[in-house]
């Protein structure tokens, strides 16, 4: 093994901290039902595919990397839970999806090199109007939330116009997608599924469900921007 590259079980268990703040974050405010255990069972699931993924001459630091991943796991995780089948949890769901766009965007940043895109104006805007659509598309679930969950560090989406017109303005744009971006959007925030399994709905990789993910949302962010309902 090459000195300083460390093993994929010295990876987990370094993270197994990140695991556990992560699980004890996501359960703030759940009910009662949902065992701390199990989210921290999901959260390894995401570290354990992150330390296989993870490549060190990439520059990244392994608990970045790790982070959204062992993230969207838990989120994951929750959705499957009966308590949240039973009664869809719109915060929940918009965690889940906004966790997507976050750890594609730093996916993205990671294999370009990037380090200043915090810094640009308009990546943050366009950022800031996709979470925006992820917002608006997760207050379609059925069902009232549980709970408030969102997490207060997440950017907080913009919508200027009352919450009917901007449903309507929505779900007209959703149902003009065609192909795998509509079957895409449609399974993941009107079925409720996760990306992962809304990419073996359509029969994709989960890395290119996540690419069109991000690029479909902005398309309907950069829609309904020019109707005004987001910055």
């Amino acid at each position: 093994m090459t000195s300083g590259i460390k093993t994929t079980d010295q990876l987990i268990e370094e993270c197994q901290g990140l695991v556990k703040a992560l699980a004890w974050k996501a359960r703030t405010g759940l009910p009662h039902s949902v065992d701390i255990d199990d989210l921290i069972g999901y959260g390894q699931v995401g570290l354990s595919e992150a330390a296989k993924a993870y490549d060190p001459t990439r520059g990244v630091k392994f608990s970045t990397f790790a982070y959204y991943r062992v993230r969207g796991a838990i989120f994951d995780g929750l959705t499957m839970m009966s308590w949240f089948r039973r009664s869809p949890n719109r915060e929940v769901k918009f965690e889940q999806m906004a966790n997507e766009v976050l750890e594609e965007q730093s996916e993205t940043a990671s294999q370009s090199n990037t380090t200043s895109l915090g810094n640009d104006g308009r990546w943050l805007k366009d950022l800031s109007a996709s979470l925006a659509v992820v917002y608006l598309a997760s207050d379609r679930a059925e069902g009232q939330p549980d709970s408030q969950v969102v997490d207060s560090s997440m950017p907080t989406p913009q919508v200027e116009v009352g919450q009917d017109e901007v449903h309507d303005r929505l779900t007209a744009l959703v149902d003009s997608l065609s192909g795998q971006e509509g079957a895409l959007i449609r399974a993941a925030y009107y079925e409720g599924l996760s990306l992962t399994d809304a990419a073996r709905r359509i029969g994709v990789s989960k890395s290119w469900a996540s690419r069109l993910h991000a690029q479909t949302l902005k398309r309907l962010a950069h829609s309904l921007r020019e109707a005004g309902i987001v910055d």
